[in-house]
């Protein structure tokens, strides 16, 4: 069993992979390769956006965007009630933060598939309901604080917490099982396991997630990222956006964010400028990509400089949700020893 210092090492990691993945990505979101090397030649640094960018106009050099600051809020959300998902809750809490990005004078707001559950749960319908077409990457892109907070011991139980996170906005098979995969990653990572040795259960989870929600989008999401994992172990970064894809569909940029994990070989910093020159959803990929890569290699494997510059441009302080999920992961592990002995 690894010891606390070692679990927050491996915990920070993955939260903060979320925070550097985006943050490096975020000037390049919505770009094709090619419009990539034409604002910033290849991204080497943090850089800011290009003026009146689509998406990241008004954001500043290592700044973050949706998926950081919604990872955070489910992070609290998690925190604060541990044994019960409550949906009007974190419909309230999504409602709110987008809310204040408009305030803020900001452009990524909810993507389609949330916004699409919110104006459902306005207009009258159940929360279990509205989130029944939600394919998209949204909830693997927040998912992390899941996996830190829930043992891999008992995989139907994870894929249980990961699909009630899921509920609301990203009810459907291929969203579950994008977002499964991604927390086992992560839940291994923290139990002190390395990328590679994450893979079969990560694969076991996305088969298990595809079985929840509604029955639409892709069907054999373990299949996706199996096949990218191979993609990535013969060709490049290049090969890997065409063959696969990098759109804000599960099936591309989740199974996208598990190759360039690979072409990386686990290495954080280097995870994050392969998925920041990836081409389109370039933030995602980066956040879910280098939040698995923290997770299996740990907090001390990042460069400091790089930390210092994220955590400076964004006021993070990541030390208290670190260590409430982690308390909530160690209440878990005694409820799942009590069930088992």
């Amino acid at each position: 069993m690894l010891q606390r210092a070692q679990l927050q090492d491996r915990a920070m990691g993955a939260l903060m992979g979320v925070a550097l993945g985006d943050a490096l990505g975020m000037p390049a979101q919505t770009l094709t390769r090619s419009e990539i090397l034409k604002h910033y030649g290849t991204i080497t640094s943090f850089v800011p956006p290009y003026d009146d960018h689509p998406v990241s106009h008004g954001l500043g050099t290592a700044m973050v965007t949706d998926d950081t600051e919604q990872t955070l809020l489910l992070a609290q959300q998690i925190i604060a009630g541990p044994d019960r998902f409550d949906d009007a809750l974190w419909a309230d809490v999504l409602i709110r933060w987008e809310r204040d990005v408009r305030a803020r004078g900001l452009r990524d707001l909810l993507g389609p598939s949330s916004k699409a559950a919110l104006e459902g749960l306005a207009s009258g319908k159940p929360a279990d309901q509205v989130g029944r077409s939600g394919t998209t990457n949204g909830a693997a892109m927040r998912i992390i604080p899941v996996g830190i907070s829930t043992p891999p011991d008992d995989l139907a139980a994870l894929v249980g917490r990961v699909t009630e996170a899921c509920r609301l906005t990203h009810n459907t098979g291929e969203a579950i099982a994008a977002a499964a995969a991604v927390a086992v990653v992560v839940s291994l990572g923290v139990a002190g396991f390395g990328f590679d040795a994450t893979l079969a259960l990560a694969l076991d989870a996305a088969r298990l997630g595809n079985r929840q929600g509604a029955p639409v989008g892709e069907a054999d999401m373990a299949g996706r990222i199996a096949l990218a994992l191979r993609i990535a172990e013969a060709g490049d970064e290049a090969t890997l956006a065409r063959e696969i894809g990098t759109s804000v569909a599960s099936r591309c940029s989740v199974a996208a964010a598990f190759g360039v994990v690979r072409l990386a070989k686990g290495d954080p910093w280097q995870t994050a400028l392969i998925a920041a020159n990836i081409g389109d959803d370039t933030d995602t990929i980066g956040a879910i990509a280098v939040g698995m890569a923290g997770a299996c290699a740990g907090f001390g494997a990042f460069p400091r400089d790089r930390v210092e510059q994220v955590v400076r441009a964004n006021a993070l302080d990541l030390g208290p949700l670190v260590d409430g999920l982690l308390q909530v992961r160690k209440r878990r592990e005694r409820q799942t020893t009590k069930v088992v002995s």
